[in-house]
């Protein structure tokens, strides 16, 4: 199975949180899955820890040589990816949770997340 991670997703993986769950676990786990992190996961990171470091202290630069050493694929932004979320209902107000999703359904890939609002998008997020 091809998996997206939302972002907090992706943070708990990477820092071995314990709000990750086991479910969560689990999948990123199996060497069946392709885990991918979008390149708007990484922007997002890059304005949060800019902007204010205590909320987000991952630097972006360390978050990339995280993903690099758990084996995680890069999906990048495509003009498709960016155009499909004006075909999104406004479910959601977050841009960056809003381009994941598309992502997801235009590739298509399972979108991991904890958000019960992006869930209620598709049939491809899987809440964990």
């Amino acid at each position: 199975m091809r998996i997206l991670l939302d972002t907090h997703i992706l943070l708990w993986a990477v820092t071995a949180d314990a709000a990750l769950g086991k479910q969560a676990k689990k999948l990123l786990l199996d060497a069946q899955n392709q885990i991918y992190v979008s390149a708007a996961s990484m922007w997002e990171v890059a304005i949060k820890h800019r902007k204010n470091p205590s909320v987000m202290p991952i630097a972006p630069e360390v978050l990339i040589d995280a993903c690099m050493e758990s084996g995680f694929n890069w999906l990048d932004v495509s003009a498709h990816h960016a155009s499909a979320t004006a075909a999104l209902p406004l479910l959601h107000n977050d841009p960056f949770d809003r381009l994941l999703v598309a992502q997801a359904m235009q590739e298509p890939m399972r979108l991991l997340t904890r958000d019960q609002q992006i869930a209620a998008y598709s049939e491809l997020v899987q809440l964990v």
